[in-house]
């Protein structure tokens, strides 16, 4: 009998999962190996964090709906990937062998790099987990409680810049309707060249989009800025030249600070001889396939990719919710390929669309694919992607209860918009 795992229950782990489980015969055996019992919509988090949502509205247990699916869960984590024999040693003392192994293990987030950054023993918010968004929803309350200075954004070599645009603009427009806004200077800090960069070389117009929505709602911004310490009151920052030589140092008070980190892969991955480069993340050919083992295949933030220019202070591609689900499908026709002797391998597109909500209206930014040169390079904003945003968040969660990966409809609605998963 043939068995794949699947190393990670978050949007790619559960995505993979479902679809292998569609796509190969019934006698293969399929398991999830995740952290905890839970399946967390992460995109949703800015929202947990400002009190728009409640943590048990964005989380959903997920061992019930594996198991409906014939889909073996085990909720304890991985501690050790032997490659060469084919096994994981589990969180609860068990072993697990496979046959293919597919790993969706996520981001481990390197608040270490910067000194006092981070909700556990630092000064500042983080929105990458539901328990980190429950947190920072608590400094929130006492933001209204004692208003004050706020500064959000990212930290030196993050990947991952949407959300930090979602908080900062949602934030601002809560305080507005608490009447409270001007009583909180707000200034977004990060490492990025220009707002709108995103990781991406911008996408669009997004450098104008967003330098409009900050000046619209007051937000000051800097680029080009290498955060290098927080205390519990202030940032210090070193804001430098385009040629990376550090021009001139900051101390920027807040009252709240929300800053997204830099990713590094985890560490039961990033052990493994020869899979992964110096930060972690499993280097794969075209196919999503590791290069050091034929049998393991990666996709999501855990994969290898090269940031899409050089820039003074140093950012990471990120990797955007369809990018990572036309990653995962094509790790299932490949592994389905495999099991079957055949030679029809194929590439996902890696395109990348991203809705962002800012309260009550949103951008929306579409790269086909995500990496420059471009076929299609669009950006558009307006309310409807507020409303698109909560209406992809129920989407997605309806798909995770009911076990599918791609309805038809869904595949449908992307061939209109241009967008392919497969090469």
């Amino acid at each position: 009998m043939t068995k794949v795992i699947v190393a990670g229950a978050g949007l790619g782990g559960v995505s993979v999962a479902f679809e292998l489980r569609e796509e190969l015969p019934k006698d293969v055996e399929i398991e999830v190996v995740g952290e905890g019992d839970e399946f967390n919509f992460v995109p949703s988090n800015p929202w947990v964090a400002l009190g728009t949502r409640t943590r048990d509205q964005v989380v959903m247990p997920i061992n019930e709906i594996f198991k409906k699916h014939k889909i073996t869960f085990n909720g304890s984590g991985i501690k050790h990937i032997d490659a060469e024999q084919r096994k994981l040693s589990l969180g609860d003392g068990s072993e697990s062998e496979y046959d293919y192994l597919v790993l969706c293990t996520g981001p481990r987030l390197a608040f270490e790099n910067i000194p006092g950054a981070g909700p556990e023993g630092g000064h500042t918010q983080s929105i990458c987990t539901v328990d980190h968004a429950v947190k920072a929803h608590d400094a929130y309350k006492a933001l209204i409680e004692n208003p004050g200075p706020v500064l959000v954004g990212a930290l030196p070599g993050a990947s991952c810049f949407g959300p930090a645009y979602e908080y900062v603009l949602s934030l601002e427009y809560e305080l507005r309707k608490l009447k409270i806004r001007d009583k909180v200077p707000i200034t977004f800090v990060t490492p990025e060249p220009y707002v709108g960069h995103m990781g991406l070389g911008g996408v669009g117009d997004s450098k104008g989009l967003m330098e409009h929505k900050f000046r619209e709602h007051g937000i000051k911004w800097i680029c080009n800025a290498k955060v290098t310490e927080f205390t519990e009151t202030e940032a210090h920052v070193e804001l430098v030249d385009d040629d990376g030589n550090v021009k001139s140092t900051q101390q920027m008070p807040f009252n709240l600070a929300m800053f997204l980190p830099a990713f590094k892969g985890s560490e039961a991955v990033a052990e493994v001889p020869n899979l992964c480069n110096p930060k972690g993340f499993v280097k794969t050919n075209t196919f999503q396939r590791a290069e050091a083992y034929p049998e393991i295949y990666a996709a999501g933030v855990c994969v290898a990719i090269a940031p899409i220019e050089e820039t003074p202070v140093p950012v990471g591609a990120p990797k955007t919710g369809l990018m990572i689900e036309s990653m995962t499908s094509a790790i299932v026709t490949n592994i389905k390929a495999s099991i079957n002797g055949s030679e029809a391998w194929v590439e996902p597109t890696l395109s990348a669309l991203c809705l962002a909500d800012m309260g009550n209206t949103g951008a929306a930014f579409l790269a086909v694919p995500q990496n420059p040169p471009r076929n299609r390079n669009w950006t558009g904003s307006g309310r409807w992607v507020h409303w698109a945003k909560v209406a992809f968040e129920k989407y997605f969660m309806f798909k995770v209860k009911m076990g599918t990966s791609e309805p038809v409809y869904e595949k449908v609605g992307l061939r209109m918009m241009g967008i392919k998963r497969l090469k």
